[in-house]
């Protein structure tokens, strides 16, 4: 098997947590090189991966076949546009770029050449992602009419240091959260006709936003998005209603909590929700009605890098492809419009392609 050699731009929690454990535990892959640009961590944690400061020295390196930025917002475009000029593969951390404009950029750039960009949409591998889709699927619910998704946290306290907070092109929750929502509707749904949003900050000593609640128009009906970092309490992740029925989901998905806690994705039953926050269905079944928990598929944010490799390699089409990046970043865009002005706005400039 011919593995591909990569490397990390960047070694805060997004590598170590997201990429690093797939990518030194999956035959498929050899991590070569982590650019750090202080400090000897890498070495400390990793003595087989070299360790470089900038990324002009892990572009030096010709055997590279894919780098991965997980640096702040606002340096993924200019280092995706600095790797695929050097002719490697990029991946590129959500959100794929600050503006629509370095999005198209980016999509301009890897359709010219032979190589690929994608964006880490990790939340399609989530097990109840997974399992709305299995629901939709089998049309257990009908026709759906409306769906509901929640990022509630309970967060009060500034973290002063935390660049997401700092008033900064890319900051702010949406920027954060949004892409990995709308990534996901778009994937169930495709792209949406219109879009009204309101996105604010919640918190006095806020100084980007905190909170956002968005309605995505569809022909079926509507979409609910909705982020905030004053809920104590959350309600459901997921509530999804059709004419026969209804799933609600609470809790979220193991796999984050585990990888920040150091563990690795190798054991049988990785991604595997336990019972107690299985999802509820209540529909009706040939005739009979049905209330019970259903049963959750696992999750694994390996399947990106699976299907990553299988595009690069194997020549299979990108599922994770650089026009789903720029139709998020138009979509945020578009809802900070319809927050500032308090209406509705059709979801114009979308690029009109396939989603998996």
């Amino acid at each position: 098997m011919r593995k591909l050699k990569c490397g990390i731009v960047g070694f805060g929690i997004s590598a170590k947590a997201y990429h690093i454990p797939f990518l030194t535990t999956m035959e498929e892959f050899e991590l070569a090189c982590v650019v750090e640009r202080s400090g000897n961590e890498v070495q400390q944690r990793l003595p087989a991966v070299r360790s470089v400061r900038s990324i002009d020295e892990l572009l030096a390196d010709q055997s590279i076949d894919l780098v991965v930025i997980t640096t702040p917002n606002e340096t993924h475009f200019p280092f995706a546009v600095q790797c695929l000029k050097a002719g490697k593969h990029v991946v590129v951390e959500k959100p794929f770029t600050n503006t629509s404009k370095e999005a198209e950029t980016l999509v301009n750039l890897a359709n010219s050449g032979d190589q690929v960009l994608s964006v880490y949409q990790n939340r399609r591998y989530v097990s109840d992602f997974l399992t709305i889709k299995e629901i939709l699927d089998k049309r257990l619910l009908g026709e759906v009419h409306e769906f509901e998704s929640h990022y509630d946290r309970y967060r009060p306290e500034a973290r002063p240091a935390a660049w997401r907070e700092a008033p900064l092109p890319g900051s702010g929750i949406f920027y954060d959260l949004g892409p990995h929502l709308l990534d996901q509707v778009c994937c169930l749904f495709g792209l949406p006709s219109a879009i009204t949003a309101d996105i604010t900050s919640q918190r006095p000593h806020s100084r980007v936003d905190d909170f956002f609640n968005l309605w995505l128009h569809y022909p079926f009906g509507k979409v609910i998005l909705h982020a905030g970092m004053l809920i104590r309490e959350p309600g459901p992740r997921y509530m999804v209603h059709g004419t026969k029925g209804s799933y609600i989901k609470y809790g979220e998905d193991v796999q984050e909590a585990k990888l920040r806690g150091g563990e690795l994705p190798t054991q049988a039953d990785w991604g595997r929700e336990p019972e107690n926050i299985f999802g509820l269905l209540h529909t009706l079944e040939d005739g009979e009605l049905i209330k019970e928990k259903y049963p959750s598929l696992p999750g694994n944010y390996g399947l990106y890098y699976k299907n990553l490799y299988d595009t690069i390699v194997n020549g299979h089409l990108s599922k994770e492809r650089p026009e789903h990046g720029y139709n998020t970043i138009r979509l945020i865009e578009l809802a900070f419009e319809s927050a500032e002005n308090r209406c509705m706005l059709d979801c114009a400039g979308l690029m009109d392609v396939p989603y998996p």
